[in-house]
């Protein structure tokens, strides 16, 4: 499966860059490299490096239990590599918004995969809107949960209180959705039918 591919190599990259500082720079996403010496591969690679195993476990966590899902879809519609073409533009449009904006900027890094994470689980949400996800131990309906999630996202991009991109967290799931829908426009009116008919 390319899901567990996908966590795979996630897994083995991020556990080898915790003890070569010189894998970390590498691979990262850091503006300057990109600007300068057109490392274009950090665009996709700084979701292969994680900040550390929190924050790793949850990334690869989430990825694996909406991702199956995901990937059966895709590779319906779009073939054998469908869900891992999805899964690497989630890395890359994710992170395009932040990238215009520091690209000029040196002191600006940004690692994980939780952009790419985030079109996985909305584009999930599509499909399955009543499903019942844990969070933080906490059991709720999977919509309930996106709409916290983008609100939480929002009001954190622009307090700017922490080190976490929210940005990519809020684009990642707007691509999640509108690729999904893309794909298969139907989507749309069976997302509406689900939440007309709530299963709590």
């Amino acid at each position: 499966m390319l899901t567990l591919a996908i966590i795979a190599v996630t897994c083995i990259v991020s556990f080898l860059a915790f003890n070569k500082p010189r894998l970390m720079d590498d691979l990262i996403l850091w503006p300057p490299a990109i600007q300068r010496h057109r490392e274009y591969h950090r665009l996709v690679t700084y979701g292969l490096v994680h900040a550390d195993f929190g924050h790793l476990l949850f990334n690869m966590l989430t990825l694996y239990f909406f991702g199956r899902l995901m990937e059966q879809f895709y590779t319906a519609e779009l073939g054998r590599l469908g869900f891992l073409l999805f899964y690497l533009g989630g890395l890359l449009v994710s992170i395009l918004p932040t990238y215009l904006k520091n690209r000029r900027n040196p002191n600006y890094h940004s690692l994980g995969a939780s952009g790419a994470v985030s079109a996985v689980l909305f584009s999930f949400i599509l499909l399955s809107p009543w499903s019942r996800i844990i969070v933080l131990v906490v059991p709720m309906p999977a919509i309930l949960y996106a709409v916290l999630y983008v609100g939480y996202s929002i009001y954190m991009d622009r307090a700017g209180r922490d080190n976490v991109n929210h940005s990519a967290h809020l684009w990642g799931a707007a691509y999640g959705v509108v690729v999904t829908l893309l794909v298969e426009p139907r989507v749309f009116g069976y997302f509406l039918a689900e939440l007309s008919n709530p299963r709590m």
